[in-house]
C-alpha cells in the first residue's frame, strides 16, 4: 500500500511554526513603534495647538489678533431681541439689534457655531436693565460693553469685569491680589443696529 501523497509531501511541522512566531513578532514590533510614535507626536502638537483652555485663550486673544490695517472689518449681525424692562412700576419694554464686529472671517464663524448661547446671555443682560438704564448714552456704553462680554463667554473666554475702584481717600481694606494678563476680546465693537424703547 503507498502513503498519500498530501502526507509524504508536508514540511516538518517545526519549520511552519517558527516562520508563523517570526511573522507575529515583526507585526507586533510594527504595531508598538508605530503606537510609540504616534504618542510622541500628538504630545508635540498638543501645546501648539492650544488643548489647554489658558494655553488657547492666551493664543487667540493676544493683541496680535487685531485685523490689519486696510481689510475690511467683519460684522455678525444678530436677530434683533424684544425684551421686556426691570421696570417695575409699569411695563416697559426694549427692541435691540446688535452687530459684533469681530477680528476676523474664521472668529465670525465660531460665533456662529455658539450663536444659541450668545443670544441667551445678550437677552439675560437686557431683561435685567431698566429703562432709564438704557436712555442714556453712558448706559448704551455700558451695556456694550456687557454684551460683549457676554458674547465670548460661551467660547470659554472670560473679560475682565471693568470695576469702578474705590475713591482714593478710602483705604483699601483687602490685600490687592496680583493681576491676571488682561486678556484681549476677539468682538472687536458691539455695534447698535436699532434700539427701541417703550
Amino acid at each position: 500500500m503507498a502513503t498519500p501523497p498530501a502526507a509524504a509531501d508536508a514540511p516538518p511541522a517545526s519549520g511552519g511554526k517558527k516562520k508563523l512566531i517570526i511573522i507575529l513578532a515583526v507585526v507586533l514590533v510594527l504595531v508598538l513603534g508605530g503606537g510609540a510614535a504616534a504618542v510622541l507626536l500628538l504630545k508635540k502638537k498638543a501645546p501648539a495647538e492650544g488643548e489647554d483652555g489658558e494655553e488657547q485663550a492666551a493664543a487667540v486673544h493676544t493683541p496680535a489678533a487685531a485685523p490689519k490695517p486696510g481689510t475690511p472689518p467683519v460684522f455678525v449681525p444678530l436677530e434683533p431681541f424684544t425684551v421686556n424692562l426691570a421696570d417695575r412700576d409699569v411695563d416697559r419694554f426694549a427692541q435691540v439689534g446688535v452687530t459684533l464686529e469681530v477680528v476676523d472671517a474664521k472668529f465670525g464663524e465660531q460665533v456662529k457655531l455658539y450663536m444659541p448661547a450668545i443670544r441667551s446671555n445678550i437677552l439675560m443682560v437686557l431683561s435685567h436693565k431698566m429703562a432709564a438704564d438704557l436712555l442714556s448714552l453712558e448706559g448704551k456704553q455700558k451695556l456694550a460693553k456687557e454684551i460683549n462680554r457676554e458674547a465670548v463667554r460661551p467660547m470659554g473666554i472670560e473679560l475682565d469685569d471693568e470695576e469702578e475702584e474705590p475713591p482714593p481717600d478710602e483705604a483699601p481694606k483687602k490685600k490687592k491680589k496680583k493681576k491676571k494678563p488682561s486678556v484681549v476680546s476677539p468682538v472687536l465693537n458691539v455695534h447698535f443696529s436699532n434700539f427701541i424703547v417703550q
